[in-house]
């Protein structure tokens, strides 16, 4: 535990030390405060029968506000993730440090994993900057707190899973423009799939299983999925499992 909480350490101090935390974390609070103004707006429109929606409707902050933003911040996600990701072992490689690492008393295992949980405390902060608007809306409003429960953990998930992916195909290459490239291509590859599944023909049920986005659907309307949850785990084993595969072979590929 000692060595992974030190690589874990040494990771967050390096993505703080770098732009890259900074500028991420930037761009995502701007566009989701943007995207929170925007629905916000919409939600009080509706509400007070407004801007050319009718008659004042009976609005749900979970159905008709959070979901939605659940939803865009998913797509934030998709974007900004492969910039959290594509230096994880690229830098590595790229500066030879990887060489010494692999010589180490540290364990592949505990390199990767202490990566990951790296990237993923970059990702939680994202989220926990959220919370602001979300208090905001409590504040104001009433909201029901289980289903925000159940979407931040769907939102934990995926980005977690994106994560997984994003440090395999750092693992892959000294080129961070490249591993930002692919896994970013990947992730756009399994949000789209669904779109897919009308010409599949037999393999619909495939198709639609392997999609990010149905699996995220059921937790963004606050129906926590135990297939789901399994889906999403069963996605960071094996990314993370290939991503030591990918690791191991740098000791014979030089």
């Amino acid at each position: 535990m000692a060595t992974l909480w030190a690589v874990w350490r040494r990771e967050v101090q390096a993505y703080f030390a770098s732009p890259i935390a900074y500028v991420v974390l930037a761009f995502f609070i701007f566009l989701y405060g943007y995207f929170f103004y925007d629905y916000l707006y919409l939600f009080i429109e509706r509400g007070m029968g407004r801007g050319g929606f009718g008659g004042p409707e009976v609005m749900n902050l979970n159905e008709d506000l959070i979901r939605w933003l659940f939803h865009t911040t998913c797509i934030l996600v998709l974007f900004l993730l492969p910039l959290v990701t594509m230096r994880s072992f690229s830098e590595e490689i790229r500066s030879g440090t990887i060489e010494l690492l692999l010589t180490s008393p540290v364990t592949d295992g505990t390199l990767i994993l202490g990566k990951f949980l790296g990237a993923a405390t970059l990702y939680a902060s994202m989220l926990g900057l959220t919370l602001v608007h979300i208090g905001i809306l409590f504040f104001f409003g009433d909201p029901e707190w289980r289903p925000l429960v159940a979407g931040y953990l769907g939102m934990l998930l995926l980005g977690c899973s994106f994560i997984s992916v994003g440090l395999l195909f750092s693992s892959l290459t000294r080129n961070q423009v490249i591993a930002g490239f692919l896994s970013f291509g990947t992730f756009l590859f399994l949000w789209l799939i669904e779109y897919a599944e009308s010409w599949a023909g037999s393999l619909s049920g495939l198709v639609t299983y392997l999609s990010v986005t149905k699996h995220i659907e059921a937790f963004a309307k606050g129906v926590l999925d135990t297939r789901d949850v399994v889906y999403y785990l069963s996605f960071i084993a094996l990314g993370l499992f290939l991503t030591r595969q990918s690791i191991e072979s740098l000791r014979w590929r030089g």
